[in-house]
Order: C-alpha cells, then structure tokens, then sequence
C-alpha cells in the first residue's frame, strides 16, 4: 500500500502542480495554524469553526492541519497524494458550506457580501491531477519510493 501512495513518476508536470498548490494553500493554513497573514491562529479559528461555523471538533482540527501541514506536504512532495486529496476534501467543503451561497466569482470589487467558489474549483482540480499523477521530479515521494 506504501508504494502505491509514494508511486509516481519523474515528470516535471506534478512539480508544477503541487508547488502551485501548496505555495497557495499555505498563507490559508498559516493564518489558521499560526495567525500569519492576518489569521486568527489556532485557537481562534477552531472556535469560529466550532462555534459560529457549527462544524465538529474534529473536522475544525483536521482542516487546519490538513491546510498548513498539507500544503507544507505538497511542496515537499511527501505523501503527495494523501495531502492532495485531503485539501481537494477541504476545499469542496469550503466551496459547498461557506462560500456557494456568494456564487462562482471572487468579489474583486467587493460588491458582494463574501467570495465565491471559483478559486476552490481550481484547487479541487490541482488536487485530483496530483492525485492522480503522485509527486513527480523533486518530491520525496519519488526518493522514497525508490527504497521500497
């Protein structure tokens, strides 16, 4: 089962697309783990979570560590599939919970009262093809398996 989450191959595409991914994931994470880039941190994003979003306990946890950990994963390459899904998971809930009632645009002009989904449908199709193609050239992913 290891090799085939660690399988993939030396393309230079997966590298492309998982350091696009990941390098744009991460400030979201960030802010929620840390409270960088204007963030809330931890503490105060697992209660806007808890609280105000109603999610459960574990989903607010594991959607901060799958954002700020799973985007750091990516850029690394490591366990390229697992984190690839896991913020594809992510961001579909983003999009159907917080954001689909705002419709598909980001509010550029800020004439709308939040932003909607299209980011997260780019998102979600990075994470399916990294899904599906693994790491590529420069993951550990590809050194790992190597030794297996």
């Amino acid at each position: 089962m290891l090799e085939t989450l660690l399988a993939t191959s030396n393309d230079i595409v997966p590298l492309v697309l998982r350091l696009t991914l990941g390098l744009v994931i991460f400030p979201h994470g960030a802010q929620k783990l840390l409270g960088w880039f204007g963030g809330y941190g931890f503490k105060g994003t697992y209660g806007y979570f808890t609280q105000t979003a109603g999610l459960p306990g574990i989903v607010a946890f594991l959607v901060i560590i799958g954002e700020s950990l799973g985007s750091v994963a990516l850029v690394l390459g490591l366990i390229t599939r697992f984190s690839a899904i896991s913020i594809g998971i992510i961001m579909l809930g983003a999009a159907l919970i917080a954001h689909k009632p705002h419709g598909f645009f980001i509010n550029w002009q800020g004439a709308q009262k939040g932003e909607g989904f299209e980011f997260h449908i780019l998102a979600i199709g990075l994470a399916i093809a990294l899904a599906i193609t693994g790491g590529g050239a420069y993951s550990l992913d590809l050194l790992l398996g190597s030794y297996l």
